[in-house]
């Protein structure tokens, strides 16, 4: 093609054929290859043809054209990005989902992948689901020492050795006090209750354990339990532990062998996960979607240009004129290269600076038209005005006499 700059300024007509835009986004769309023509005709005599040479070729126009159309699917897909983002963020896309028309004139119903995917990976933290796989391990305890290793207790439990970049996150420890019930003697039976002796005054004492037949209270049992759970936490080193990096600290002291509290410190079993399947989990959301593709954020989503056969007649109309303006603009470019011509007996002053700033006004008055209305298309506004219009009627049907029945 013959760029040249003794190709002639436009003559007035053009024949567009594929391979005369820049990019070609749109070369193949018959009625793009309609439009273009009509379009240079247009812009043409919008700066002032055929009274005024309009210093700009054909493929001038036809940038213009495809600049415009390109800038309009910007502007509707960011509004859809906005729309449908939250419904298929993580969707598996495959090599070839932006290569096809993707999401682009397709209609996006709601999901709750995303927000159920989300929850679970706050339920790892609640404690409460997620993907994060839990594991047990046990520590033996040795009577006098109170100081462990979880690292070790873990890695004995799991049959493998930790790296130093894959430590363990301990969610609970069962290291509990035992039972206060089972610390005095059976209700059921007088003794140890002090009220054995009231027992032997009613001729009852005589009788097997496990058969008293003397009613208490439900509180005597609870105060009893209260004041043995008050004795342990206040008197005594209470049922706990601390954690320091890997090492666990257990309380009260492991006793020896043969005190009454051996038996409850015997083993101590606690469960874990492992930080690294947690981060994972986190990236991954409990799949493959970083191996695999899939939507992440607004760069990847596929929506591609919109088609112009596609675009309505309110979506052309706002082509056409933003294209003239981005014509009106190159013209202006082109004359500000000389701010005057000289002629036999004086000169002509040329109008690019006016042009210039005339273009970039209507761009920028347009671009703002455009995202005003399609800010009313989101979801959200959308849902606002239903409520609003129901709002409305509510009250309008509120007004209307209500008819009495006459049986």
């Amino acid at each position: 093609m013959d760029y040249s700059e003794n190709k002639p300024i436009w003559p007035g007509s053009s024949s567009f054929s594929v391979g005369n835009t820049p990019f070609g986004f749109f070369d193949s769309d018959i009625v793009f290859q309609e439009h273009a023509d009509k379009f240079a005709k247009y812009a043409a005599q919008h700066v002032g043809y055929p009274v005024m040479d309009v210093e700009l070729q054909d493929i001038n126009f036809y940038t213009a054209f495809e600049a415009a159309i390109l800038e309009y699917s910007n502007q509707v897909n960011q509004v859809n990005i906005v729309n449908n983002l939250v419904n298929t963020i993580g969707i598996q896309t495959g090599s070839s989902f932006m290569n096809d028309s993707g999401f682009t004139g397709a209609v996006v119903g709601n999901s709750f992948g995303y927000i159920t995917k989300l929850s679970k990976a706050y339920g790892t933290e609640a404690e409460s689901g997620g993907y994060t796989k839990w594991y047990s391990a046990s520590i033996d305890v040795t009577p006098g020492k109170q100081t462990y290793s979880l690292k070790e207790a873990a890695e004995s439990a799991l049959g493998t050795t930790l790296s130093t970049s894959n430590g363990i996150e301990v969610r609970k420890v069962i290291h509990n006090a035992p039972p206060a019930l089972i610390r005095y003697f059976d209700p059921f039976v007088g003794t140890g209750l002090g009220s054995q002796q009231l027992l032997d005054a009613f001729d009852f004492g005589g009788f097997s354990p496990s058969v008293n037949f003397m009613m208490m209270p439900l509180h005597a049992d609870l105060l009893r339990i209260q004041t043995i759970e008050f004795n342990d936490r206040i008197r005594k080193s209470h049922y706990t532990f601390d954690i320091h990096g890997d090492d666990i600290r257990l309380y009260p002291v492991p006793t020896q062998s043969g005190s009454n509290l051996e038996p409850f410190f015997k083993t101590v079993w606690f469960e874990f996960i492992l930080e690294e399947d947690k981060a994972n989990d986190a990236v991954l959301f409990g799949n493959t979607a970083l191996t695999t593709g899939a939507i992440s954020d607004a760069s990847n989503i596929p929506y591609t240009y919109q088609q112009y056969n596609t675009i309505n007649d309110m979506g052309r109309a706002w082509i056409i004129r933003y294209g003239s303006a981005i014509a009106k603009e190159m013209l202006g470019y082109i004359r500000s290269k000389y701010s005057s011509v000289p002629i036999p007996n004086g000169e002509v002053t040329l109008n690019g600076t006016d042009l210039v700033s005339q273009g970039q006004s209507e761009k920028e008055a347009l671009i703002t038209q455009l995202r005003e209305f399609l800010e009313k298309m989101t979801k959200e506004q959308m849902l606002t005005r239903q409520n609003t219009e129901a709002t409305q009627i509510n009250e309008m049907m509120a007004k209307i006499p209500l008819r009495l029945y006459v049986g």
